[in-house]
């Protein structure tokens, strides 16, 4: 259902690391201004995502949560978003980077041969496993859960893709396994469908409509199989 974009990486070599910590460190420097230096939440049109009320549950989703039921079973009172600080950042952006590169990407047809098989990858993945594992690492270093949604968009040329929500209190930022740069959702070329619930991580939420200033240039056709 996630199909990925053409996106061919070079097999891992030694130098792996050193490209993976030199474009981190860029990445970091690049946008860390932007973000606190206040003019991402002032230039964006909508820093924050509206979310409507409860919507279907992805098919992969919910066979990972048959797996996975804990996972699927963790609530909060609370919708606040996560106190965004220049250590949390570079936390986001390292993980991002650091999943990226280490994961090959390859659809769920070309690893299991079948679609729509949400699992955790170890060497392959398809975008919504990138998710996953980004969303696992970022927890166990502390982040809340409701802070983390794996979110459902359409790409431009139609198709569907998964990317990781990050909600912070300077905005939602978008972790893509098809971009090494941490976004602010409006600043992506995306129409954002559904998300999981702040409330309920096994349940999921309408995304209301995608910023006003970006919707003339994307399809709206169906979202690809």
């Amino acid at each position: 259902m996630y199909k990925k974009t053409a996106h061919k990486k070079s097999a891992r070599s030694i130098t792996a690391k050193n490209k993976l910590a030199a474009a981190t460190l860029l990445l970091t420097m690049t946008v860390l201004g932007t973000v606190f230096g206040g003019t991402t939440t002032s230039q964006a049109a909508q820093p924050w995502m509206q979310t409507e009320g409860r919507t279907t549950q992805p098919v992969g989703h919910y066979d990972f949560c048959k797996q996975y039921k804990k996972e699927c079973s963790q609530t909060s009172r609370s919708e606040a978003p996560l106190q965004l600080t220049q250590a949390l950042w570079n936390k986001i952006v390292q993980v991002n980077a650091q999943v990226n590169t280490a994961i090959l990407p390859r659809t769920d047809m070309e690893i299991w041969g079948k679609e729509e098989v949400w699992s955790y990858p170890t060497q392959y993945g398809d975008c919504e496993d990138y998710v996953l594992l980004k969303r696992r690492m970022l927890i166990n270093a502390g982040f809340p859960v409701n802070t983390l949604l794996i979110t459902v968009v359409r790409q431009s040329n139609g198709e569907g893709h998964a990317v990781l929500t990050v909600r912070t209190d300077r905005g939602d930022f978008i972790l893509d396994n098809l971009e090494d740069s941490v976004k602010n959702w409006s600043q992506t070329d995306y129409t954002y469908l559904k998300r999981q619930s702040a409330r309920h991580s096994g349940q999921w939420v309408d995304i209301r409509h995608a910023p006003e200033m970006l919707m003339s240039g994307i399809a709206t056709s169906a979202l690809g199989n």
